[in-house]
């Protein structure tokens, strides 16, 4: 069997793969092979491992991986891959959960930066203002809600316990076994939020979830709610969002995820100022940039494809509505 690697690896990924993959398969990097090897790898490979394949495949490519079982891509959230070129009876994996760590730990983060209101308060300190006395606020025994209950939703779910939150979800199915106090499906989205204190965002972007946050949904929140986006811009409001910011100054949002981003769109820009706002905590879309994040994300897509070519059904399978581009 061959498993086709359409990027160009490092000399330790390619030790992780011949470790993880041994026997079971030929490994072979499309980025060895001239433009004939290449057509006959693509044409016989049982499974493919991309990043990219819309920069790693060249158009006339992308259909000669019709016969393979499997695609699997390295990226939890394929929005900015064109994955709609590639043959529609070939199976599509992402690479859910296997950010899933990091990515909890940077929702914590910015959780704990927002109810203790550290960026506003050191702020002040530059100022000479020395606000001991303005109360902040606890997390134990609110609710976190979580828009997504996958493989990040459910990491957050176990480190916002620890700290004493009740869990309340919302995914596809309405049901998981992880602990939770509460789930729903996505049609009571309008629960979730409102009793939310602080509402994660982890859901992929489709047809069903782009803008889901909009104006009606923020008015339902919390004065005082944090709302954390880990997962993409567009599935808030942009606008809706920054005025909604305006007019409840109690009101924080999180951002790690943005509307226009340079891996998926070329450039960094926002349409309003949210960074002007003291009610607004930014990061540039780096939950997941951790220390040996694209080794543990490689033996993850890896651990499916294995799955693939023994002949089981691969996990975290592409939904028709999350096939965008």
């Amino acid at each position: 069997m061959i498993l086709a690697i359409t990027f160009k690896p490092t000399d330790a990924e390619r030790r992780i793969v011949a470790e993880v993959v041994g026997d079971l398969a030929e490994a072979c990097y499309l980025t060895d092979f001239d433009e004939s090897g290449r057509r006959d790898i693509l044409s016989r490979a049982d499974v493919v491992l991309a990043r990219n394949t819309g920069k790693e495949l060249r158009p006339e490519e992308l259909k000669l991986v019709g016969k393979a079982r499997l695609i699997q891509f390295l990226s939890a959230g394929l929005d900015h891959i064109p994955v709609s070129q590639l043959p529609g009876n070939v199976p599509i994996a992402k690479n859910a959960g296997a950010y899933a760590d990091p990515m909890a730990e940077h929702a914590l983060a910015m959780a704990l930066a927002a109810a203790k209101r550290l960026l506003i308060e050191h702020r002040n300190l530059l100022r000479g203002e020395f606000n001991q006395f303005t109360p902040n606020k606890m997390l134990h025994g609110r609710i976190c809600g979580i828009f997504g209950f996958g493989g990040i939703g459910a990491a957050t779910a176990r480190l916002m316990r620890c700290v004493g939150m009740r869990i309340h979800a919302v995914n596809r199915r309405g049901a998981t076994d992880e602990r939770v106090d509460w789930i729903g499906t996505p049609d009571r989205l309008d629960e979730l939020v409102a009793v939310s204190d602080v509402l994660i965002i982890s859901a992929p972007l489709t047809s069903a979830t782009q803008r889901a946050i909009g104006q009606r949904q923020l008015s339902l929140m919390k004065d005082d709610a944090i709302l954390i986006n880990l997962a993409r811009g567009e599935i808030v409001d942009e606008d809706a969002l920054y005025e909604h910011l305006k007019a409840k100054p109690r009101f924080t949002a999180c951002l790690d995820a943005w509307w226009i981003e340079p891996v998926r769109h070329g450039e960094f820009r926002m349409n309003r100022p949210f960074l002007e706002l003291p009610n607004v905590i930014g990061s540039p879309h780096n939950s997941a940039s951790v220390a040996d994040a694209s080794a543990v994300a490689l033996r993850y897509g890896l651990a499916n494809c294995r799955r693939a070519l023994m002949g089981e059904a691969p996990l975290n399978p592409l939904k028709p509505d999350e096939r965008m581009r």
